[in-house]
C-alpha cells in the first residue's frame, strides 16, 4: 500500500478517516480535501480488514465517482479497489431496481427515459387529456411531476385527479408501467419503494453494504435520506450502529429548487443519532483574504454550522468589487483586464473564470473576448446526448432490449424512411392507448392490421421482423452485442440516409464521428463489465443525470460559467459579475424566502478563487433593448472593510498609465512576442 499513508494528513483530516464505527458527520468546508478524506478512509477501512465489497461510497455525479475511483486505485491493489462501490444515487438506485423491481410490476428489463423522452410522453398525454378550452405546459407538468415524486408521491389523491395537472400525472404514471419504462425521479421513488415495502430486499442489501459514505449530504433531498437511512440502519433488533458517513457543508447549500433539504445536514442527528462531528476549516486552495470574505458573508446566514476557513498560503491579494457604469462597460473591462493579465503576468488564458448568476449575461462577454482573439468555453453547452445520431442509435438500442418502449420506437420505426407513414404511426398509437398494450404489440394485431394498406402492412412486417431477427441474435449466448448493434445499423442504412440530410461534409463528418464514438464506447464497456446492451444502455442514461460531467472536454481558454455549474470548481483568477440587487440576490428569492440560499451561492463563487477574485456590479443593465438602473447587492455591505477594496472602472480606464508600467507592460509584451516567434 505504498500510496497510503496518514502522515500528511492534519489532524481534523486524521480523525475523519480513523472514525470508523457509528454515524460520522463531516463538515468539510469548501477546499478542505473532501475528496481525499473519503478515499483514504475507504482506503483505511480495507487496511482495518473490512470486505472491500461491504463499502459503498455514494455521489452526485460520474466524474466525482470516477475521481474517487482512481485515487483509490493508487492507495490500494487496484483489484481491491474494483470491490469497492463507488457510484451516483441514480446507479445505486438501478442496481437495486435491476434485481428487485419485478416486486412492483414491473419487467426485469424496463427503460429508462431521459427529459427528452419524458417530455414526448406527457406532450401526448395532455394532447388526449385536456378539454378543447383547457392548456397546460409540458415543462410546467413535467416539473410539478418531477417535484410531486421527489417528494415522495407515488400517486395523486383522488381528489386531484379531476384537475388536468392531476390526471396527466395519472396517466403519464400508468403509461409508464405500461410501457416499462421508468424516469428518473422514478428511480428513486421505486428503489425506497422496494426497500420499504420488502424486508427480505432491504436486509440482503444492508447484509451487502455493512459501510456507507454519502458525499455532497447538503445535497440531498428527502428520498435520498430516506434510501440511506434504509440501507444503513441495522435490522430491528440487532443492537447494532449504523456505520454511515457523511460528508458535506450546509453553507454549499445551493440546490434548494431542485428539492434538495439543507435541513438533511442540519439535523443529522435527528437522524442518527450521537454521531461523531468533525469539521474540515483548513482550507488548501484560497489565500486568506478570499477566504475571510467568504466568511463574513456566509456568517449572516442564521441557520448553519458554524465554521470558519483558513489557510497556510498567507494573506494574498485583496478581493476588488468594481463598479461599472453598464453591463457592456463590465464585459468591455474584464477582457481588455485578462487580455493584459494573460500577457503581463504570462497568466494562460485556462487560469480565468468569469461567474454569473444567469445564463443571458455571457452574451456581451462572448462579444468582447471574441474582438480580442481570446480563446474561451462555455460550461453546459449542449449534450452529446442531445444530438439527434445519439439518440436514433440509443432507440435502436433501447428497442432490442425492450420492445415495449414506444418512445424509442416511435423514434426509429420510420428512421430511416421504410415506408411507414406518420398516418400510420397515429393510428397505432391511438389503436395501443385503447387497448391499453404497446405500440409494438399493436403492429401485428390482426384487427389493427386490418384497416391498413397492403404495402404498409407488408412495410411494418419488415421492421418487426428486423427487430425480432436482431434481438433473437442479440440473446443468442456469447453474442457479440456490439457487433450486432454494428450490424443492424447497417442494414438498416441508417448512416447513409443520415449524411445525406446533412447540409455540409463536415456536419456529415461531425455525425458520423459522433456514431462511431457511441459505438466504440459500447466496444469499451464490454470490456469491462458483462451486463451487455442492457447495462451499456443503463451507464448511458445515468451519464445524462449531471450534464457537468462531460464540461472539461469542450474546448480551452477562458471559463465562462453560471454559478451553480462552478460548484466543486476552482481557477486561479476569478471574475464575478452582476452584484446587483434582484440579480444576486435574484428577485424570486425575497418573494420566496429563499435569500439564505442565494447568499451560500456568492460564499461557493467567492470560495472558486485560488489567488485573485474581483467582483463587479453596474448603475445600468441593458434589459430588453433599454438600460435599466440597478443599485448594488445588498451582499457587498456584509463583506470585510479589511480585505477588500473598492474600485471604479471608468476611473481605471480613464487614468494615465505611468513609465513604469508601461515599460513593464511593453517588456513583457515583446518577451511574449519573442517567445512565440522561437
Amino acid at each position: 500500500m505504498s500510496g497510503f499513508s496518514l502522515f500528511d494528513l492534519n489532524p481534523e483530516q486524521e480523525q475523519a478517516v480513523r472514525t470508523t464505527e457509528g454515524p460520522l458527520l463531516i463538515l468539510a468546508g469548501a477546499g478542505t480535501g473532501k475528496t481525499r478524506v473519503i478515499t483514504m478512509r475507504v482506503a483505511f477501512l480495507i487496511s482495518q480488514g473490512v470486505d472491500p465489497s461491504h463499502i459503498l461510497a455514494v455521489t452526485f455525479t460520474n466524474k466525482a465517482a470516477d475521481e474517487m475511483r482512481e485515487r483509490l486505485a493508487k492507495m490500494i491493489e487496484p483489484s481491491q479497489a474494483k470491490k469497492v462501490t463507488m457510484s451516483t444515487f441514480h446507479a445505486l438506485c438501478v442496481r437495486i431496481l435491476r434485481q428487485d423491481i419485478e416486486k412492483l410490476g414491473w419487467k426485469k428489463n424496463f427503460s429508462i427515459y431521459d427529459e427528452g423522452d419524458q417530455m414526448g410522453l406527457i406532450k401526448k398525454i395532455i394532447t388526449r387529456t385536456a378539454a378543447k378550452d383547457e392548456k397546460l405546459d409540458p415543462n410546467v407538468a413535467k416539473n410539478l411531476i418531477s417535484k410531486a415524486k421527489n417528494n415522495g408521491w407515488r400517486e395523486v389523491s383522488p381528489g386531484d385527479e379531476k384537475t388536468l395537472a392531476g390526471a396527466v400525472f395519472a396517466r403519464y404514471q400508468a403509461e409508464l408501467k405500461t410501457l416499462n419504462a421508468v424516469d428518473f425521479d422514478d428511480l428513486l421513488l421505486l428503489a425506497v419503494k422496494v426497500l420499504s415495502e420488502h424486508a427480505d430486499v432491504r436486509d440482503r442489501w444492508h447484509r451487502r453494504f455493512r459501510y456507507l459514505m454519502v458525499d455532497e449530504f447538503q445535497d440531498t433531498n428527502r428520498l435520498q435520506l430516506e434510501l440511506v437511512s434504509m440501507l444503513a440502519k441495522p435490522a430491528e433488533g440487532t443492537g447494532g450502529r449504523p456505520n454511515v458517513a457523511v460528508v458535506g457543508d450546509d453553507d454549499q447549500s445551493i440546490y434548494g429548487w431542485r428539492g434538495a433539504e439543507v435541513s438533511n445536514i442540519l439535523e443529522f442527528e435527528a437522524h442518527f443519532p450521537d454521531p461523531v462531528v468533525v469539521k474540515l476549516e483548513q482550507n488548501y486552495r484560497s489565500t486568506n483574504a478570499i477566504l475571510n470574505t467568504a466568511n463574513f458573508l456566509i456568517k449572516n446566514n442564521p441557520r448553519r454550522r458554524p465554521k470558519k476557513l483558513w489557510s497556510s498560503a498567507g494573506d494574498g491579494d485583496k478581493v476588488r468589487i468594481v463598479g461599472m457604469s453598464d453591463d457592456r462597460q463590465e464585459a468591455e473591462f474584464i477582457a481588455n483586464e485578462i487580455a493584459q493579465r494573460s500577457v503581463t503576468e504570462s497568466a494562460p488564458h485556462e487560469e480565468f473564470a468569469i461567474l454569473f448568476r444567469m445564463n443571458a449575461q455571457s452574451r456581451l462577454l462572448e462579444t468582447n473576448l471574441r474582438q480580442l482573439n481570446i480563446p474561451y468555453r462555455i460550461i453546459g453547452g449542449k449534450s452529446f446526448f442531445d444530438r439527434r445520431e445519439v439518440k436514433d442509435l440509443l432507440a435502436y438500442a433501447n428497442c432490442l432490449v425492450n420492445t415495449d418502449d414506444d418512445v424509442s420506437l416511435l423514434r426509429i420505426i420510420n428512421t430511416p424512411a421504410r415506408g411507414i407513414s406518420s398516418n400510420t404511426v397515429e393510428k397505432a398509437t391511438d389503436f395501443s392507448a385503447k387497448q391499453k398494450c404497446s405500440v409494438f404489440d399493436v403492429l401485428t394485431n390482426e384487427a389493427f392490421r386490418g384497416t391498413l394498406t397492403k404495402r404498409t402492412v407488408e412495410s411494418l412486417d419488415r421492421f418487426v421482423e428486423m427487430l425480432d431477427r436482431f434481438e433473437t441474435k442479440l440473446n443468442t449466448p456469447l453474442s457479440d452485442h456490439a457487433a450486432v448493434l454494428r450490424e443492424m445499423m447497417k442494414e438498416t442504412g441508417y448512416l447513409d440516409e443520415l449524411k445525406r440530410t446533412c447540409k455540409t461534409p463536415q456536419e456529415a463528418l461531425s455525425r458520423e464521428t459522433n456514431l462511431m464514438d457511441l459505438l466504440k464506447s459500447f466496444e469499451d464497456y464490454q470490456g469491462r463489465s458483462s451486463e451487455g446492451l442492457r447495462g451499456f444502455l443503463d451507464e448511458m442514461s445515468l451519464r445524462q443525470e449531471r450534464e457537468e460531467d462531460d464540461d472539461d472536454a469542450r474546448g480551452t481558454g477562458v471559463t465562462l460559467i453560471t454559478l451553480h455549474a462552478a460548484k466543486g470548481l476552482e481557477y486561479p483568477h476569478v471574475y464575478l459579475i452582476g452584484l446587483e440587487e434582484g440579480l444576486l440576490p435574484h428577485d424570486r428569492s425575497k418573494l420566496e424566502g429563499t435569500v439564505d440560499e442565494e447568499r451560500r451561492l456568492l460564499y461557493v463563487g467567492i470560495t472558486r478563487a485560488r489567488r485573485t477574485l474581483a467582483l463587479s456590479w453596474c448603475r445600468h443593465r441593458i434589459r430588453y433593448g433599454s438600460p435599466m438602473p440597478c443599485t448594488p447587492s445588498s451582499f457587498i455591505k456584509e463583506l470585510p472593510p479589511e480585505w477588500i477594496i473598492h474600485r471604479d472602472a471608468t476611473q481605471i480606464l480613464q487614468a494615465p498609465v505611468s513609465e513604469a508600467a508601461a515599460k513593464s507592460k511593453f517588456g513583457a509584451l515583446r518577451a511574449a512576442v519573442e517567445r512565440a516567434a522561437g
